[in-house]
């Protein structure tokens, strides 16, 4: 379990974090427009800084999932210790 614990954050920090954090801006960067209209947020108007502002939004979700994602995965390897203990436990 250690191996796909230890290989499941590398591949996410390696590839996805950085993949989502560069689509979060460029989505900003290209609908930055779009997005001034519906919100009223009139600094958004201009490419870069849309760009910029989907940039730091991409960086906050991409760390709140990243620390999810390694929650719960360290949560599902300590049910799996628990278990072998009590299995030994139950054998003896």
């Amino acid at each position: 379990m250690k191996f796909f614990v230890i290989n499941s954050f590398r591949l996410m920090v390696y590839i996805v974090y950085p993949a989502f954090i560069i689509y979060a801006g460029a989505t900003g960067y290209i609908n930055g427009e779009l997005i001034a209209e519906r919100t009223s947020v009139e600094f958004l108007r201009q490419p870069i800084a849309a760009g910029a502002f989907g940039l730091f939004l991409g960086w906050v979700m991409a760390t709140l999932v990243a620390g999810l994602i390694v929650t719960l995965l360290d949560i599902r390897d300590d049910v799996n210790d628990l278990l072998k203990i009590a299995e030994e436990q139950e054998d003896a």
